[in-house]
């Protein structure tokens, strides 16, 4: 039983400077650069607090913040959000989905589940961060099964920032809506892991706290993009292969159950297709992921084929997440970047406290 309820958040306040220099993407996809252009765009931009020169750093920052009045505290709520975008297949949509505090529980029980690897090195540094802090700084995105059992109400929103929109919700008969669910992560395994292991060193109610986004399977918004896959040595897959002239066409034109790739080298391309019973994101995993690297651009992969910078690409299906949520009942984990959710949830708009 999911247990998920309202909470206090802080937020900015309105004098701390426009909100499009304060929020940032999350963590990991912050490259060096735009960490240091985020940084100088604002004192107070989020990444401060979640990418610190050192963990005290943040911890020190939050409590000068809350004293500035930089941050005010809301009163206990859900909160509504909605993000427009355009996608990497340029078509134009709006997911929505409900914000709360979700209280973790081990994978054992069941109602959180994973569905890909993590390492043990990200996690030990959001965990000295949350120990240093005792905040949850940034979202994780669930995903859960059934209808929304809210949306956005018809005002003006309470906040609105770079495509996203959130409305206060005071519904607190919203907690009952997920006691009967199984909660997917899409993205945030190393924070919910982390968040995890930071409940069993404190102990306490608040400590078992979570700052989540919740969006419904049947979001007309929820969309999974591929993420393809490269090789920087020379790699073939065993399969039923057909060749064909372009690549990007064919990817286009795969179809059915049994697992189906793209492979693409500076010669020649084909469709390779696998045994039945594997995604295709598990038939490229049988090679292997030395010298592997990604990229959700169809175009960028075939260029570094052909520009030399890498020796094979697979183009790849985005993967169904009804299988995804199959895979993970039963216990299995899969490949990294299994799914690619667009857009990434924005950092820096509710934080929280523990």
């Amino acid at each position: 039983m999911a247990v998920v309820n309202p909470f206090r958040a802080l937020r900015y306040a309105d004098s701390a400077g426009a909100l499009d220099t304060l929020v940032a993407p999350p963590y990991d996809v912050i490259s060096p650069a735009q960490r240091d252009e985020l940084r100088a765009g604002s004192p107070h931009n989020v990444v401060h607090l979640t990418m610190p020169d050192a963990e005290e750093d943040a911890a020190g920052d939050l409590v000068a913040w809350r004293e500035e009045g930089v941050l005010v505290e809301e009163p206990p709520a859900f909160w509504a959000v909605a993000q427009d975008y355009v996608g990497p297949d340029g078509i134009a949509r709006r997911r929505e989905g409900i914000v709360a505090s979700l209280t973790v529980e081990p994978y054992a029980t069941k109602t959180v589940l994973p569905h890909e690897r993590t390492h043990a090195g990200p996690k030990e540094e959001r965990l000295r961060l949350l120990r240093a802090t005792r905040m949850q700084l940034e979202p994780i995105f669930l995903l859960y099964d059934g209808p929304a059992p809210a949306g956005p109400p018809d005002r003006a929103p309470d906040l609105e920032v770079e495509g996203a929109q959130l409305w206060r919700l005071d519904d607190p008969k919203l907690a009952k809506a997920f006691e009967t669910k199984q909660l997917l992560i899409a993205d945030g395994h190393h924070r919910y892991e982390t968040a995890v292991a930071y409940h069993e060193e404190e102990g306490t109610p608040e400590s078992a706290q979570m700052l989540v986004v919740l969006v419904s399977t049947e979001d007309p918004g929820l969309e999974i993009f591929p993420t393809h896959r490269l090789f920087a040595e020379p790699r073939r897959l065993e399969g039923e292969r057909v060749e064909v002239a372009d690549p990007e066409s064919a990817l286009e034109t795969l179809t059915g159950e049994r697992p189906a790739v793209v492979e693409v080298t500076d010669d020649e391309s084909a469709i390779v297709r696998g045994d039945a019973g594997l995604l295709d994101v598990q038939l490229v995993d049988t090679l292997g992921h030395e010298g592997i690297s990604y990229t959700p651009d169809t175009g960028e992969a075939l260029r570094r084929v052909y520009e030399g910078e890498a020796a094979v690409a697979y183009l790849m299906r985005p993967t169904r997440i009804e299988d995804v949520f199959e895979r993970a009942r039963a216990g299995e984990v899969l490949p990294q970047k299994t799914t690619y959710f667009f857009p990434k949830l924005i950092s820096g708009l509710l934080f929280h406290p523990l």
